[in-house]
Formats: structure tokens, sequence, C-alpha cells
């Protein structure tokens, strides 16, 4: 984050993958997030009147804003009652590469930008405990009542191992993983997702406390896999680990067809990644070229965009389809 000299703060976020244990980490089970490096850039500068605010989704005042960015708007009210500011003589200016609805963590590393951005603009300090008690506000109206795994995700820049009730621990992996993210092209639905894993709990509660659970042991073998490099058991996990979704009922026909095309597409695992109902799947390959491979095969079997990344660098390529269905 930086501060020019025409007072403007720049406050930046990450995107984030759920590696394993989404959905089971709602239910006191632990998660293992990475940063998934596409960027988003909030620009916070003096304006005169009401607080204005410029994106994809919405420009305009901050009383004329859309009910579905009703938590960016509480957010920024808040940051500004926490430092004793005016509501107002403020444009926030959100430049983002995270497509919305995705399960990437948009939502939350739009609100992790305000809020860096604007206690940067008044030159305040910004604790985590701060951050996350801020971001927390915006992501409890985008999410319901949300297990704290993304606000954590999008602001370290290591993968974590999260648990609701003792928070993100930080980890490293001695090797990098060579990861492929495929959008399914349907906006996900994380409310909605966890409502039906709730509901189905409530109607069988011990059923779905039985796949909780192996999920919970899933995502405790894949923190040792990667720590000790074993890429192959890790792919074994994700795999289980989908199966596990789609008992819960999360996954669907379109994310299931992409990850059977990626495992033909050689894959060493794969699996959704996010709440589900659409969004996004993710595979792990054994080089970065077999990663481009498999990215355009999901392409060619249907996929709305791809990305291939290794998580020992900052670079990410992006695939999609050209006018004429070249691969671009």
């Amino acid at each position: 984050m930086n501060m020019d000299s025409v007072r403007i703060a720049t406050g930046e976020s990450h995107s984030k993958l759920i590696l394993v244990g989404e959905h089971a980490v709602v239910y006191g089970q632990p998660a293992i997030a990475i940063p998934f490096p596409l960027k988003i850039r909030v620009q916070v500068r003096k304006s005169i009147g009401e607080i204005t605010i410029s994106s994809l989704l919405y420009t305009g005042t901050m009383k004329g804003i859309p009910s579905e960015m009703n938590g960016i708007s509480e957010c920024i009210k808040n940051a500004l009652m926490h430092l004793n500011k005016p509501l107002k003589d403020l444009n926030i200016k959100v430049c983002s590469e995270i497509p919305l609805g995705r399960g990437l963590g948009s939502s939350a590393a739009v609100a992790t930008a305000i809020v860096r951005g604007i206690f940067l603009y008044f030159n305040m300090s910004l604790t985590k405990d701060e951050l996350f008690s801020l971001v927390e506000i915006s992501e409890s109206h985008a999410h319901g009542k949300p297990s704290g795994i993304d606000m954590m995700a999008v602001a370290n820049d290591t993968p974590i191992y999260f648990k609701r009730q003792e928070g993100a621990c930080s980890f490293k992996a001695p090797k990098p993983l060579y990861l492929v993210v495929a959008d399914s092209g349907k906006i996900g639905d994380t409310r909605r997702a966890v409502e039906t894993v709730k509901k189905n709990h409530l109607a069988d509660s011990e059923r779905i406390d039985a796949v909780v659970n192996r999920i919970g042991e899933i995502t405790d073998k894949a923190r040792e896999a990667i720590t000790r490099g074993n890429l192959r058991n890790l792919g074994s996990l994700l795999n289980k680990n989908h199966v596990e979704l789609k008992i819960l009922g999360v996954s669907d026909e379109i994310i299931d067809r992409m990850v059977d095309t990626a495992m033909r597409a050689g894959a060493i695992g794969a699996k959704l990644t996010g709440g589900g109902m659409g969004g996004c799947m993710l595979a792990l390959a054994n080089t970065i070229k077999d990663a481009e491979y498999i990215s355009k095969e999901l392409l060619k079997g249907g996929a709305f965009k791809t990305w291939f990344f290794s998580t020992d660098g900052e670079e990410i390529y992006e695939s999609h389809l050209g006018n004429e269905g070249e691969i671009s």
C-alpha cells in the first residue's frame, strides 16, 4: 500500500482458494486456504460532499448503493466511525481482477482493500484485529454467518490452516503447487449452499456429521502432505474431498464435469473450491506445463475461463476462448 503527494491512498488485497475443508469449517473442522494471485486495489481520495463509490458493479453515492453492496457500505461507515472521521468528502474507487460470486473471496478482498485504504488515507495504523472486525461486518452481510476463513485468507500471503474457534495459522510448503482454476460461468451461491448443508444437518445430523468429520480428517492429512511435499498424496485427498462435498449437496453438474475433464487431462487431483452451487473448481498438476495443458482442456470442455499458476511466484496466467473459438 502507498500514499502519494496528491492525497490518494491505495489499499490492496488478493483473492483466495479454499484448497480443502470448505463447509466443514463452519462446523468447527479445519480448512486450508491459499493466496490466489488475482489482485484488487482500492483508491481512496478526497472529494467534496457525500461519499462516492466507483466500481464495475456500481458508481454513485453511498445513499444509492444497491442492496448487494450494503455490506461494503456498512464496512466503510464503521471504519470511518472507528477513526472518528466524518462520513463525507471521500471517493472510493475499486479496481478488481477477481470475478464476483465465484467463491474466490471477492467480497472479503474488497472489504480488506477498502479498510486498508481508508486507514492509510488518514495516516492511521491498522491492526489485524481492527481489520478483521471491520471486514467481518461486510462478510456478515454477504454470507450470513461466515466462518471467517475468507477474510483471513485474503489478508495473508502464505497458506493458512484455519479453525473457526482458533483462527488462522500460517505455514509454508517446501515444494510449489501447480494449480489450475476453472470458472464454471455460473455465479455460486455461498449463502444458499451453507443453508442447504444446515438443512441437511437438521434432517440427518448423524450422516452430515460423519461427512464433516471425514473432511476434517482429509484437511489434516492434506496439511501433512503439503508440508512433506507429497503432492501425489495431496491430489488423492483433493479427490476425496470433492466426493464428500458432493454428498453434502454443494457441487453441481457443471463443476463435476470440469473435475472429470481435469482428471482426464492428467490432473493429480481436482475438486470444487469455495461455497459451491456454481463458481469454480481447482486442479493440482505435476508441472506448470501440465497445468497449462489442463487449463486448455478445461476450456475446450466448456469452462468459461481458466487460470493457472505456481504458488512459488506472483505470476498468473489466464486463458479464455477467443471469438473464433481459439484459446488465447
